[in-house]
C-alpha cells in the first residue's frame, strides 16, 4: 500500500481484539526447526513478516500448513543449505534461522538480515555467543559462513540487554553440550515466550525473564503446541489512539502486566483506565498533563511506543520531555508532526 488516507475528527469506540505478537511469532517459527517432530503454533498474526518467514522454511524443505492463525510446522525433511540474500533481507528476524540451524546442524550459510531503518541493529552480540560457544565465523561479501565442530556451553555476557541477541543465544545453546549461561539477558514477555516454547518440546531453560539464563542442553527436542502471546506494541499504540480520540474504547485480548509502563504513563497524565484481565478501557479527557518519558528494555517503557505516544504528548497541557535511549532514528517522525503544527525542539 503506497498510500493511507485519513479523514480525522472521529471518535473510537467499541472493542478491538488484539492479535498475536509480531516480536514472538517470527521467533517461535524459526525456532521451530529446532525440534525433530511436527510443531503447531497458534495465533499467528497474519503479516508479511510470517509470510517471509514462511518462504524461508519453504526453501529449506519443511511442510508448512497456515490456516486461520495457526501453522503447522514439519522440519523433519528439511535440507540445511544456503539461505539467499533475497529472501534473507526482507526482514531482521530471518537471522534467528541462523541461530536454530547452526544449533541443530553445526554449520549455517545465510546472508545478513534486513529490517526497519530506524537505527545501527549490529548482530555483534549474537556472533559474540556463536564464538564462545564454539563457532567459527567467515563473513564475506554479506553472507555468513558459520561452523562448529562442536557446541560447547559457556558463560555468556551480553554487552547490552538486546532480545535479538538473547534469543539467538537461546537457539542456538539447547542443544549444546552441558551448561550455557546468559548473562544480561533481556526480560521481555518475547523472551519467555521463546524459552517456554522451547521447554514444552524438552529443552530445560530456567530463568528466562530474569537477566540471568541458564541453559541445560539436551539432545532432542520433540513436537509441540504453543500460543503466541498478545502483542503489546500493538495493544499499546490501540490505547494511545483511545487516549487521542477515544470514548469507552476497549482494547481486548491483552496481558494487561505487559504494558504497565504505558498504563502507569497514562494516569499519570490523568487518565482513566479500567482494567480487567484482558482489557483495558480509555477514554479522551481534555485536560492531558504533560509527562517524562524514557525508552528502555522492558519492563521499562518500549521504544516501539515512543512515536505513537509523541503525538499524545503534543496534546498535553505543558511541557513534556522525551528521551530515546534505544534506535537514534526514532525521531523521524518529528518532522511530520511539526509540519501538523507541533511544537517539538531536539
Amino acid at each position: 500500500m503506497k498510500q493511507i488516507r485519513i479523514t480525522g475528527g472521529n471518535t473510537l469506540s467499541g472493542v478491538i481484539n488484539i492479535s498475536g505478537a509480531k516480536n514472538s511469532a517470527v521467533a517461535l517459527v524459526p525456532a521451530s526447526l529446532l525440534s525433530d517432530d511436527i510443531v503447531t503454533i497458534d495465533n499467528v498474526p497474519n503479516i508479511s513478516d510470517i509470510d517471509a518467514l514462511n518462504e524461508i522454511l519453504m526453501w529449506l524443505g519443511a511442510t508448512v500448513k497456515r490456516e486461520d492463525g495457526t501453522m503447522i510446522i514439519d522440519s523433519s525433511s528439511i535440507v540445511n543449505k544456503e539461505i539467499p540474500e533475497n529472501i534473507s533481507k526482507k526482514l531482521r528476524a530471518s537471522y534467528y534461522f541462523m541461530s536454530a540451524l547452526l544449533g541443530k546442524y553445526k554449520h549455517v550459510e545465510m546472508y545478513f538480515p534486513g529490517g526497519c531503518n530506524i537505527g545501527s541493529r549490529p548482530i555483534d552480540q549474537t556472533l559474540k555467543a556463536f564464538r564462545l560457544l564454539g563457532a567459527k565465523i567467515i563473513e564475506k561479501n554479506n553472507k555468513y559462513t558459520i561452523d562448529a565442530e562442536r557446541l560447547v556451553g559457556n558463560n555468556i555476557y551480553l554487552d547490552m540487554p538486546s532480545v535479538g541477541a538473547t534469543i539467538n543465544t537461546l537457539l542456538v545453546s539447547v542443544k549444546a553440550e552441558g551448561k550455557t549461561v546468559i548473562e544480561n539477558a533481556a526480560k521481555e514477555p518475547e523472551i519467555v515466550s521463546v524459552a517456554t516454547f522451547l521447554n514444552n518440546m524438552g529443552a530445560n531453560i530456567q530463568g528466562a525473564g530474569t537477566s540471568r539464563i541458564t541453559i541445560y542442553g539436551v539432545t532432542k527436542l520433540h513436537g509441540c503446541y504453543t500460543e503466541v502471546i498478545p502483542d503489546r506494541i500493538e495493544a499499546g499504540t490501540y490505547l494511545i489512539a483511545g487516549a487521542l480520540i477515544g470514548k469507552d474504547l476497549t482494547i481486548k485480548n491483552i496481558i494487561p502486566q505487559h504494558i504497565e509502563s504505558l498504563m502507569t504513563k497514562l494516569i499519570e497524565m490523568g487518565f482513566d483506565l479500567q482494567i480487567t484481565k484482558d482489557s483495558v478501557t480509555i477514554s479522551h479527557i481534555d485536560n492531558i498533563r504533560p509527562a517524562n518519558i524514557k525508552t528502555l528494555g522492558y519492563p521499562g517503557f518500549p521504544t516501539d511506543l515512543q512515536q505513537p505516544i509523541t503525538t499524545l504528548l503534543c496534546m498535553a497541557n505543558g511541557e513534556s520531555v522525551l528521551e530515546e535511549t534505544i534506535y537514534e532514528n526514532r525521531f523521524n517522525n518529528v518532522i511530520y508532526l511539526e509540519q501538523m503544527g507541533a511544537n517539538i525542539e531536539f
